[in-house]
Parts: structure tokens; sequence; C-alpha cells
């Protein structure tokens, strides 16, 4: 399978992207699929939503692979939660950008340590998958310029479609210049609010905009999602029965059949 490693992307805060990142990987885990997840962001949330630490005091972070101190296969950490590993961040990763300056390779620096694992037979992973800082830095440059594709979770709110044309131009650039096979894989809504007309027409717009890369499923305004990480776990795990849960339950069913259907249009 080749469209492997995945970015979770949004410049913009609190639209569900480690929510997403968590509980997709959660999801497909529960499945059978050997997951890695990659927190890029400096917030360090998805290394502390799967219950590790972001302290500033570890060298083994994503940090210490992309200032060149570490190789990437020394930084996986195993998780609490079967078939699912976990290259953690902490704020020392904001650094980066600064550190790296001179370095005119920097931004393949990801994409060279993830194809060492990907050639790597006992480092099989079915997905890869990076959850993305809020932001267009160079850190999400990276990561679009490693991924073989990006998911985009859209919050359903006033000002959610405009900030998605400036993420276009960014993925756009990248492809002309850096990563040409990079595809957006799907368009995730978020904190959809079936009461709330606008959400339908969030959920509109963006169905006419974006046509069939819209998933099908939305993910519902749901307390316990916003609950689970402090727990450190999935809400998958932390409360399976709630909307939350059972949305992202079928977000990665219809993320299988995706590919599913693709292996089944390329025979």
């Amino acid at each position: 399978m080749d469209k492997k490693i995945i970015s979770i992307i949004n410049q913009k805060g609190g639209v569900g992207k480690t929510t997403t990142v968590i509980n997709l990987a959660a999801g497909l885990a529960m499945k059978g699929k050997k997951i890695l997840v990659i927190d890029l962001d400096p917030q360090g949330n998805a290394t502390t939503g799967l219950g590790l630490s972001n302290t500033a005091d570890s060298d083994q972070t994503i940090y210490s692979v992309l200032n060149g101190e570490k190789k990437i296969s020394e930084v996986i950490k195993t998780t609490s939660f079967e078939n699912l590993n976990l290259i953690t961040s902490n704020v020392d990763l904001s650094g980066l950008e600064v550190e790296t300056a001179g370095d005119s390779r920097r931004a393949f620096k990801l994409k060279d340590e993830l194809t060492s694992i990907l050639n790597d037979s006992s480092l099989s992973y079915d997905y890869i998958l990076i959850d993305c800082p809020p932001s267009l830095s160079l850190l999400t440059i990276m990561a679009l310029v490693a991924s073989d594709a990006l998911i985009v979770p859209l919050q359903t709110e006033f000002f959610a479609l405009e900030g998605l044309t400036q993420l276009m131009k960014t993925i756009d650039r990248i492809k002309s210049n850096l990563n040409p096979s990079l595809e957006i894989r799907g368009i995730l809504l978020t904190m959809y609010d079936k009461r709330n007309k606008l959400s339908s027409q969030v959920e509109l717009e963006a169905r006419n905009y974006f046509k069939n890369k819209v998933y099908n499923i939305a993910v519902p305004r749901n307390v316990r999602l916003s609950e689970a990480p402090s727990h450190g776990i999935p809400v998958l795990i932390y409360d399976k029965n709630c909307p939350g849960s059972k949305a992202y339950f079928s977000f990665a069913d219809e993320f299988l059949q995706q590919d599913l259907e693709k292996k089944e249009s390329a025979a």
C-alpha cells in the first residue's frame, strides 16, 4: 500500500485536528492495523492524548530527529494501546525553525527519515499519521513534503472555508515545488451540530466545492471528545458508545474503505 503517510492538517487551531489523529489511529489500531503517530506540534497534545509525557527534558522526541541528533527508529515509543506507536513532541520543537535556518535541505528532513522507516522491514506500519501544528510553518511544510496524502478536519462554522483557501494555496505550492504526488485524501467535517443551520450550510458549501472528497461521516460536537484527552486515552476507549466515538469508528471504516476501493479500481 503506497499512500501510507498521511498528515492531518489545518492551519486553524481548535478544529479537532489532534482529536482526529488520536481517534483515527485508535480506530485503525483496533481493526488490527499497525499505526505510527508522529506528533509534530510543539504543544504535544497528541503525545499527552495518547498517555505519554510531553515534558521538555526528553531527547527521545521528534525534535531530536529533526535537529539531527537521533535516527527516527531510536525515538519510536510504544503506547498502552495495541498496534499503536508514537513519536512524541514537546515545546523544544518550537525552536527548530531558527536552529535549522542555515540548512537548505531542512524541508526534506522528515521525508528522509520516514523513508528509512519505510525501507526497514522490522518496522512495518500500515499507516503513519502526522499531527501538524495549527500554522503554515516550517514544521507543516516538512509534513507536507513527507506525506502521500492529507486529511483536513473542517470545523462547521462561519469562517471555516475562508481559512481553507490559504491552505489550498500552500498545498499547491508544495505540489509544484517539492512534492508533486501530494493529494487531499479527504475533508472531515468536525464539531457538527445538526440543530444549527450554519453547520448544514458549511457542509453544503464544502460538498459543493470538494465534491466526493468530503467524508460521509461528520463528527458531532460532543463533550466526551474534549474530556478524553485529559485522561490520556482516545475517546473510542474512554466512552465507546458516545456520539463522538461512534462517529470516529465510522470514520475509520470509511477511511479503510477508501483504500479498498483504490485497490479494486487499480486491479
